[in-house]
């Protein structure tokens, strides 16, 4: 009897997926949506967790992100209440180097270890900080430089 009287309330259930518009303010939740029956999005990694910041009351909802940043979602959006479970995941020390290439990251080897055809740091004798007589600055693989603010990335697609 008691126990069911602790889960009366649908909203303090953990587990239960709902509309934003029908959770209170300060609720914790993960897995919510960006548009509404899209599927959830946001807050899906292990041991995260989101909460509800202003009351779900108009057409939009405040929610702060595991980041601390706070976004604008629309309140017809569902979202799971309480937290994703396994908050260890990332205190788990990897073992050896091959423990890290069975998760698909590639070694990192930097520019200046290279020949000079395979980056435009590479060559050189002994520790070279530049290639060539006068040097040039950092660039990336493909030769663009990449200090003095300048753009290397892929520009945005205008709207």
């Amino acid at each position: 009897m008691m126990n069911q009287m602790m889960y009366s309330d649908i909203n303090s259930r953990i587990g239960s997926c709902m509309p934003l518009s029908s959770m209170r303010i300060g609720t914790i939740i993960h897995n919510i949506e960006l548009n509404p029956g899209q599927g959830g999005k946001l807050v899906r990694a292990a041991g995260t967790c989101a909460k509800i910041l202003k009351e779900p009351t108009s057409k939009y909802c405040l929610i702060q992100l595991p980041s601390g940043v706070k976004k604008m979602i629309d309140s017809r959006c569902r979202a799971t209440v309480g937290t994703v479970s396994n908050p260890s995941h990332g205190d788990k020390k990897l073992r050896k180097a091959g423990q890290s290439r069975w998760l698909g990251r590639r070694p990192v080897v930097r520019g200046v270890a290279m020949n000079p055809v395979d980056h435009p740091h590479g060559g050189g004798e002994g520790k070279s900080k530049s290639s060539g007589r006068w040097g040039k600055g950092s660039r990336t693989p493909w030769g663009k430089p990449t200090k003095s603010g300048f753009k290397t990335g892929p520009l945005k697609r205008r709207k």
